[in-house]
């Protein structure tokens, strides 16, 4: 079934109104970027460096997960390619499978990961924005208003929204290069000393399950890509420009990371990034002291801040098709006439995203869906198994992007979202049991909007 892009008045009444297509390669770039790039880059080499105790190793598990991302943007490119469609995964799951495993999922990106997510960035932000200005506000205070001054901005328009977020990336990046260029150009190598030992790892096995614990912040750090297809609807040429953004986003936040672990390993040294929690802004210390320090943290500030924008312009996405589909208020499938988009969809998000902020419960609601993301990831891959048999039957000439290596490189991509799942139920088997009773609270409100629909 095709997405229909027309929306609806509150009311229910049809409008001649629809999603613009705004949005072109570069806006489509920034996005796949603004949403991978968030603040755990300039802190989680720390963490990888904990559990892998040699420069190389370090760097390795880097590589390793920006080849898996690449591996799940060249699966997202194909699926943009074959369903230009609003609402990304949502609309892959339910045209693959069933409406109800694709509710499930926007269900779970709503109620939990999207506005629990943003909510906890907003904090983050709060906490850097006080800081560094000194105003005495409560970071709760300051995270409130970033959510209600993004939410409005993203009410103006797509274009509006998207030129906001294309100026918080660029400004995300150059600090990310200016990180790279000062630890490169400014420290000697290996200044830094260690003030604590690492363990070292001896066995094979030992150190195979030391790099598989590395990949986990490392995949999840690389995560974020997927959400650029939420917004296929508003994208000119979808199948073109999508599919590029997509490898060009993914291939530049590769080359950002890697970049960022090569100074601060050449800084700090293996040992010493083991024990700094803070690594970005050790090596701006090292390079320009206390005024190195204000600099990243700046850097920092913009970057939560950009990453909540990109989560604000994308997500609404799927609100509204699920909306279309009949399993989500009317009012959600409501476009502005002017603006041309879902402000209702983005208000609600908005709001839940406030509650949840007032509420402080945001990092332990995000402690019980970190299974679901690649649960869902598992199945929107699978996808293209289904996707390709159909289309192979309807056209199969037909010129589209086709993923490289299918169906072994997919399969491989399964493979490592499944190792993640089993990886997070092993070591937090409470919270992930959690986080799946949240997503089966799904099918009885499933069945609501069902029953609802036909009712009206």
């Amino acid at each position: 079934m095709k997405q229909q892009l027309t929306g609806s008045s509150p009311s229910g009444t049809q409008q001649p109104v629809s999603l613009a297509r705004r949005l072109g390669l570069f806006d489509a770039t920034m996005i796949v970027m603004g949403g991978i790039i968030g603040s755990g880059i300039f802190m989680n080499p720390h963490v990888v460096a904990q559990y892998v105790h040699t420069p190389w190793l370090i760097l390795g598990a880097w590589v390793a997960g920006g080849v898996i991302a690449l591996l799940g943007a060249f699966i997202y490119a194909e699926l943009a390619a074959r369903r230009p469609e609003v609402g990304g995964q949502y609309a892959y799951i339910r045209e693959a499978y069933s409406p109800i495993l694709a509710f499930l999922f926007g269900w779970t990106l709503f109620l939990v990961s999207d506005c629990g997510g943003m909510a906890a960035v907003a904090i983050t932000f709060g906490r850097y924005f006080i800081e560094l200005t000194g105003i005495p506000l409560s970071d709760t205070v300051v995270a409130i208003g970033a959510l209600t001054m993004l939410t409005v901005i993203n009410c103006l328009g797509v274009r509006t929204g998207s030129t906001v977020q294309n100026i918080f990336m660029v400004i995300k990046i150059v600090a990310v290069l200016a990180l790279i260029g000062c630890g490169y150009f400014f420290i000697h190598h290996n200044q830094f000393r260690a003030s604590a030992p690492v363990a070292e790892t001896h066995s094979p096995f030992d150190l195979l399950t030391s790099f598989g614990a590395a990949m986990v912040p490392v995949l999840f750090a690389y995560g974020g890509w997927q959400t650029a297809n939420f917004v296929a609807g508003e994208i000119r040429e979808p199948q073109k420009n999508l599919p590029r953004g997509l490898l060009f986003g993914v291939i530049g936040v590769v080359a950002l990371y890697v970049g960022v672990n090569v100074v601060s390993i050449r800084a700090l040294g293996a040992d010493g990034l083991a024990v700094t929690k803070t690594p970005a802004s050790e090596v701006m210390y090292m390079a320009f002291g206390k005024t190195g320090s204000l600099l990243i943290a700046v850097g920092i500030a913009i970057s939560t801040l950009g990453f909540l924008s990109q989560s604000i312009l994308t997500a609404p996405r799927v609100y509204f098709a699920m909306a279309k589909d009949g399993l989500f208020f009317k009012s959600v499938a409501w476009l502005h006439p002017k603006t041309r988009v879902p402000v209702v969809a983005i208000a609600l998000q908005g709001l839940l995203a406030i509650a949840i902020t007032l509420s402080g419960t945001y990092e332990e609601i995000l402690s019980y869906v970190v299974s679901n993301d690649f649960i869902f990831f598992g199945f929107t891959a699978s996808c293209i198994f289904v996707l390709r048999r159909r289309s192979s039957h309807v056209n199969p000439d037909e010129e589209r992007f086709n993923m490289p290596g299918h169906p072994v490189t997919t399969v491989l991509f399964i493979a490592v979202c499944c190792f993640i799942v089993i990886n997070t139920i092993y070591k937090y088997p409470v919270n992930t049991l959690i986080g799946i009773g949240i997503v089966i609270t799904g099918i009885p409100i499933y069945y609501f909007w069902r029953w609802w629909r036909r009712k009206g």
